[in-house]
């Protein structure tokens, strides 16, 4: 259930809430989580616009984005770090039109500690996820095998 923060001058973005789906809608792929509610309300991403001037690296340059993945402790193995990078960098670029910032786009990706995942203001920790997400895949089947 991830998280994700991109940072980008004002501007870069035409359609910031496509762009905040199809990042979520990626990360999730990647994660390869069940397809359930659960997950899917809460995995998201936000779009921050900052201001012109309000970024540069050291050499004055301004052009870029930060895009900024924060996933549950082991959720990413090393070829899940890499497809979400690759994804979410091809992402930025397509929906900024411009090819040329997937060169210019930061993926940083960052883990919450075991019981650092808050919802329904609970800490909850991995095991208490997956027992939810079982749970839920429980009681959905169970749903669609009574009404069918």
């Amino acid at each position: 259930m991830p998280m994700i923060d991109v940072y980008a001058t004002a501007g870069t973005f035409a359609d910031k809430h496509r762009l905040a789906a199809d990042l979520a809608a990626a990360v999730m792929a990647v994660e390869q989580v069940p397809d359930i509610p659960m997950f899917r309300q809460n995995t998201a991403a936000f779009v921050h616009e900052l201001p012109a001037g309000d970024l540069s690296n050291v050499d004055g340059g301004s052009n870029y984005v930060r895009v900024q993945v924060l996933t549950n402790a082991g959720a990413l193995d090393r070829g899940k770090q890499l497809a979400v990078v690759e994804r979410l960098t091809h992402i930025v670029a397509d929906a900024a039109g411009d090819p040329s910032l997937f060169a210019r786009t930061w993926v940083l990706l960052t883990e919450a500690p075991d019981g650092g995942w808050g919802l329904e203001g609970h800490a909850n920790t991995n095991a208490e996820l997956v027992a939810a997400a079982r749970a839920q895949i429980a009681g959905l089947q169970a749903g669609q095998g009574a009404g069918g």
